[in-house]
């Protein structure tokens, strides 16, 4: 839904910007039914009663209060709520207040003296009822210790800096809610909106500029409908990344956990905050998650490459979920790290046969249940290694490189054959492998590995395909087919066919977040 004013809505008091269009979606709304709801139940309570208005928290990634509309939206429901009910409403941002008299029809702006608090305060004194919205902008901002006063409702709205809020909380009681932010089917509509009266070829071109910018910063509307902030806003998320150095790395140990951004500044510019319910449906509390992919990743590499090894694992504990249901492609290889996740997979494996009549294969991570992942090893350009080296078993190796052959990591497994696992980020319908492929993969491994000449020759093969949830799923196995028309490498080719199916086996799991009984449901 879009609100539009003539005279504008506010956008950001302290730049003096305006807009027309105030973009309400699911969450803008979902925001107002709860204050609503408050509202509702204090009406209506027995006359006489005393009746303790809500005090509520709003949190946030910063830009909810303005550029994704939720307080807006407030101010325009409480202003259009019943007069006679709720005659008061005021707003707070900074050091302004904004104090609207629904019957009388008037609005007072409030700086410094006399103070807003004051102010209500008289007027609850006579009995008035009021509603506030407080908008907590920057770090180190607090409400008044004397908000709100008697019989007065109030939403503090706020970033994840819980310096700005405790106290508050704690003193009034308050409830905490959180909002999201807009998913790409709400920016989308923005972009239709926004573009209405141009031609469809035109819509579609801007289109793709905001989804571009978006995919980079996350689905901030502050920075991805203005071209001058968008630029200075990635170039600051960068060099964030790209500055960092092995102490701020742990900060980013706040990702995929609830924790206050207070101490964790890298937060603001790589993270962004989504509601998570609790066991009790009533309540519900945020979690940090990466802003984007793009950035995500980008944080994902550089920890690997300097944090230690039991704080990356600790952050990889945090993102295990999200790095297969946000689809993080080859990311999603770090989750294999944390133990749960690998316990989790070991439950019910699916094989992918060549046909019934082969002998079932068992799962190596089933097969080795006790084992675990001692480390990560980041695996250069086969051209930039200086001398291979030697295969370690339980490592969890990642190539770092571009359009890597067949698998996107790999670890060893020391049996009787020596069993090589690749791990696979697949979609459903994927074509099938080539000799060709499994060829290069191959000389790969000799290029990475003393000895691999010789421990190839006796060496069982396993692939697992990882799928997200709400794909569709791949129940076919993957054969090797020949693709080379030259008489002697076809003739080499066909040996390597014959061989992956004589040697290959595979399994396929589909991740299933949030899901109370197990993390990661394999299908069956």
């Amino acid at each position: 839904m879009v609100l539009t004013s003539d005279k504008a809505w506010p956008y950001s008091w302290e730049e003096d910007e305006s807009t027309r269009d105030c973009y309400v979606n699911c969450e803008v709304e979902r925001v107002w039914q709860i204050a609503k709801g408050g509202l509702t139940e204090w009406f209506n309570s027995l006359p006489g009663a005393y009746f303790k208005p809500k005090r509520r928290l709003l949190i946030g990634t910063p830009g909810i209060g303005k550029s994704m509309a939720a307080g807006s939206y407030l101010i325009y429901q409480l202003l259009h709520y019943d007069a006679e009910q709720l005659p008061m409403v005021a707003y707070v941002i900074g050091s302004q207040s904004f104090l609207f008299d629904k019957i009388t029809k008037t609005v007072s702006v409030y700086m410094d003296d006399p103070r807003i608090e004051d102010v209500v305060n008289i007027f609850s004194l006579r009995g008035m009822k009021g509603y506030i919205i407080h908008y907590l902008a920057e770090p180190d901002d607090a409400p008044s210790d004397d908000l709100p006063p008697r019989g007065w409702g109030m939403v503090l709205v706020s970033p994840p800096f819980e310096r700005n809020y405790k106290e508050w909380m704690k003193r009034r009681d308050a409830t905490e809610m959180v909002m999201n932010c807009p998913g790409e089917s709400d920016v989308k509509a923005m972009c239709v909106w926004m573009r209405r009266h141009q031609p469809v070829r035109e819509q579609a071109e801007y289109w793709q500029v905001v989804k571009g910018q978006m995919d980079e910063v996350g689905p901030i509307p502050r920075y991805i409908f203005d071209g001058r902030k968008y630029n200075n806003w990635v170039q600051r998320c960068h060099k964030t990344v790209d500055e960092a150095t092995s102490s701020v790395l742990l900060q980013y140990s706040g990702l995929g956990r609830g924790g206050s951004w207070d101490c964790t500044k890298v937060l603001y510019w790589l993270a962004r905050v989504v509601r998570v319910r609790g066991r009790d449906s009533s309540c519900e509390f945020f979690s940090n998650l990466p802003v984007s992919a793009h950035l995500g990743n980008k944080t994902l590499f550089k920890s690997a490459k300097l944090m230690q090894q039991r704080d990356f694992n600790f952050l990889i504990s945090g993102l295990k979920d999200y790095l297969i249901s946000e689809n993080f492609g080859r990311c999603t290889v770090f989750a294999f790290l944390n133990g749960s996740f690998v316990s989790a997979i070991e439950r019910r494996p699916r094989e992918l046969r060549p046909s019934p009549q082969r002998r079932s294969h068992r799962c190596a991570l089933k097969e080795h249940s006790d084992k675990s992942f001692t480390r990560k090893e980041v695996l250069p350009p086969p051209e930039r290694l200086s001398n291979p080296v030697a295969m370690d078993h339980w490592v969890l190796y990642e190539p770092k490189v571009q359009n890597f052959p067949l698998v996107d990591a790999f670890f060893f497994v020391k049996s009787n054959p020596m069993t090589l696992v690749g791990l696979r980020m697949a979609a459903a319908g994927g074509h099938h492998t080539t000799a060709s492929t499994v060829r290069q993969f191959a000389e790969c491994l000799a290029a990475y590995f003393n000895g691999w000449e010789e421990s190839s020759r006796q060496l069982s093969w396993e692939v697992i395909y990882v799928q997200q949830a709400d794909s569709t799923p791949m129940n076919d196995w993957r054969r090797c087919d020949v693709d080379n028309s030259d008489d002697v490498s076809k003739k080499e080719d066909q040996k390597i066919a014959a061989f992956w199916r004589r040697r290959y086996a595979s399994t396929k799991c589909q991740y299933h977040p949030g899901t109370p009984q197990e993390a990661l449901r394999i299908e069956e």
